[in-house]
């Protein structure tokens, strides 16, 4: 895992195969956003990384077709709710399911 600080980056992190994005330096200390993004890395490779990417933007826009609301789009994407639900358990990676995501579709 490669963490990379880019100042003008639009959220706090994001994960784009294989690095974490952040947006200030000081979000590399923050266990519960690195777990967060290190779910995205999981989901990502588990869909060979560009199906991730198809998938996450489809879910996204069927989510703003339904909600017309930005934020409700996109704490409704399945990978997200995945990462949200468990970013607080630092040891869920471990345990986690193949195909964890599949839970909330």
């Amino acid at each position: 895992m490669i963490v990379v600080t880019i100042s003008f980056l639009w959220r706090k992190g994001m994960a784009i195969y294989p690095f974490i994005l952040v947006q200030k330096n000081s979000s590399k200390e923050d266990k519960k956003l690195m777990n967060h993004e290190r779910i995205h890395l999981r989901q990502q490779l588990e869909l060979l990384i560009l199906p991730f990417y198809l998938f996450y933007f489809i879910n996204y826009l069927y989510n703003l077709i339904t909600s017309f609301e930005h934020e409700t789009a996109y704490r409704n994407i399945i990978f997200e709710q995945e990462a949200y639900d468990h970013q607080h358990d630092l040891e869920y990676l471990k345990n986690r399911k193949i195909f964890g995501f599949l839970d909330y579709v």
